[in-house]
């Protein structure tokens, strides 16, 4: 599971610096925009998900226990 979720991480880090790439010195559109906000808040959910189940872990219990959360919840927290 942890290694599909690397995976994952990397595909849509891959689909965000190609999007950034592909306008340096231009603004992006409201669509590009959004689909990498969007991108944002996928990461900080995969992220999430992954430092939970290391958590877990690490506390002895089974990390598949780790349930993903809303963009809703992960954007609100404290950096």
């Amino acid at each position: 599971m942890d290694a599909q979720l690397h995976q994952r991480i990397d595909e849509l880090v891959a689909e965000e610096h190609k999007l950034e790439r592909a306008h340096v010195g231009e603004a992006l559109s409201g669509a590009e925009q959004q689909r990498l906000a969007d991108l944002g808040v996928a990461l900080d959910r995969y992220w999430d998900l992954l430092r939970q189940r290391d958590a877990r872990r690490h506390a002895g219990l089974d990390p598949d226990g780790a349930t993903e959360r809303s963009g809703d919840v992960v954007e609100s927290y404290r950096q």
